[in-house]
């Protein structure tokens, strides 16, 4: 009998643990652009059309209590934005070159969108692909395919940037501070794409760099790996001299090394690898403390044979320091793949219960925005219940200045027909977040988190307004401010002032 209550007993504690909504977890989804996948749905949309369907994106992932959005930003040497370094993007207006016709500034008012619904926005840019295919007549001529064709190699059916040229390093570290020098953005994000997926029968050809840039008695490999680690750590370098606030993530494919090659590898049998074939090294990136996030692209179900879920993300949980770590879920395969396993509504949160129960991991992303919206209701309403009831905070970056914040100053609150609007004024100087807590006076005082409010550096004042259930009515109502290195002021108790009316 009491073996029976212990085992009881345990797994009562073991379903807590997994359901309980931590105050703090990264909840990010990715919105792919190139070939319009996510966003725009077409290139040729009026810009009226467009913005809906972002805001559509946006709201639904607001609702289920999403914290960031990843944005996709380059795709192939062009940009969603106005540049000096590369030509607008074909996936936005329709013609590369051409600025998108009635839409001003996209990418501040995507980062302003977005920021309104207390999510971050994260930039995604794809560093190497020059093109996503052969057809190079609809190229800019202010494409560095025009500009500068000695950058170029064909793979495939694409070109890309050569990695071992240090030109091609600076242009697009240069890259990268235009766009955090210009833009409120909260990260610079890189996907899985390094040097290219390997084609059979085909050769990268990059021996004429080798020859002139490696070091003596480097290997080829060796060469390769150390151009993307070079790249990474100039751009890490970058970011944190112009905004150290900023942070750097990067989403590697799966599997770093399968232990068949190598002892400290997963216990999978993946047909390519971030080491061997993009010579990718995220675990240097880690030691050398070049990341302020990593976000292993684990898109395989639980137990699928040659890559499972569970042990891929369980390797990555031992091997991760020195870094925010994330997993990166495949919702895109829900009832579309040949894996059984994705048939069952239980896919997916199964995968999040196991990152909520992997103390190292704080975090998820999904692949891709529109793998939920307007489809999987059941599995949609699931998540919202079981894993993103409440909000959650972002976690900082690595980068972890301390410094003292001034308590906001509430200059009116009030609460009508159970919806409280307050108003805050502050003086600080890199603010983040507005964070609206539900304090349990029966409880030791236990703060909830039940709403948040991005900041941008130039606002000062901030009014916000929360739908409060009647339980939390009942409560506290607390408000701090969070700075963009994750110090917290004060937290002051609005509600005992609060004038109710109906």
């Amino acid at each position: 009998m009491q073996r029976i209550l212990f085992l009881v007993l345990l797994l009562f504690s073991f379903s807590c643990s997994v359901y309980k909504v931590p105050q703090t977890e990264f909840r990010g989804v990715w919105v792919a652009t190139v070939v319009n996948i996510d966003w725009p749905k077409n290139a040729n949309d009026d810009s009226e059309k467009q913005k809906k369907d972002f805001i559509e994106i946006l709201d639904f992932y607001q609702d289920l209590n999403f914290n960031a959005a990843i944005v996709q930003i380059r795709t192939a040497g062009d940009a969603f934005y106005e540049s000096d370094l590369s030509p607008w993007s074909k996936y936005l207006s329709g013609k590369e070159g051409e600025a998108p016709l009635g839409f001003h500034k996209p990418l501040e008012w995507m980062i302003k969108e977005t920021h309104k619904r207390g999510m971050e926005f994260h930039a995604w840019l794809n560093p190497y692909r020059a093109t996503f295919d052969l057809d190079t007549t609809k190229l800019s001529k202010e494409h560095d395919f025009y500009q500068h064709p000695d950058w170029m190699l064909k793979y495939g059916r694409k070109y890309y940037y050569n990695p071992g040229l240090p030109e091609v390093q600076q242009k697009l570290t240069n890259v990268i501070k235009e766009v955090i020098a210009n833009y409120d953005v909260d990260a610079i994000h890189f996907d899985d794409y390094f040097y290219p997926y390997k084609i059979q029968d085909e050769v990268f050809q990059d021996s004429l760099a080798f020859q002139t840039y490696s070091l003596q008695n480097q290997t080829l490999d060796d060469w390769r790996r150390s151009n993307v680690d070079s790249l990474v750590k100039k751009v890490h370098k970058t970011i944190k001299k112009t905004k150290p606030w900023v942070q750097f993530g990067i989403s590697p494919f799966g599997v770093w090394k399968n232990k068949s090659t190598d002892p400290n590898g997963s216990n999978t049998r993946a047909g390519q690898t971030n080491y061997e074939d993009l010579y990718a090294d995220p675990l240097l990136w880690m030691e050398k403390g070049w990341l302020d996030y990593l976000v292993p692209q684990v898109y395989w179900s639980m137990d699928y044979p040659p890559a499972s879920h569970r042990i891929i993300t369980q390797w990555w949980s031992q091997k991760a320091k020195n870094t925010n770590l994330y997993i990166g879920n495949g919702t895109y395969k829900i009832k579309n793949n040949p894996d059984k396993a994705w048939k069952r509504k239980n896919e997916i949160p199964k995968q999040l219960s196991l990152a909520r129960s992997t103390k190292e991991i704080t975090g998820n992303i999904f692949f891709s925005a529109k793998s939920l919206i307007g489809k999987h209701e059941k599995i949609t309403k699931r998540l919202k219940q079981k894993f993103y009831k409440y909000p959650s905070q972002n976690p900082v970056g690595q980068l972890k200045t301390k410094r003292t914040l001034s308590a906001l100053l509430i200059e009116s609150a009030h609460i009508h027909d159970g919806k409280l609007q307050v108003c805050v004024s502050h003086d600080d100087t890199i603010p983040r977040f507005l964070q609206l807590y539900s304090i349990n006076k029966s409880v030791s005082n236990q703060k909830q988190l039940i709403g948040k409010r991005y900041l941008s550096i130039e606002e000062k004042q901030h009014c916000a307004q929360i739908d409060l259930t009647t339980k939390q009515l009942k409560n506290k109502i607390g408000i701090s401010l969070i700075d963009a290195y994750g110090n917290e002021s004060q937290t002051q108790i609005i509600s005992q002032s609060i004038k109710q009316s109906k």
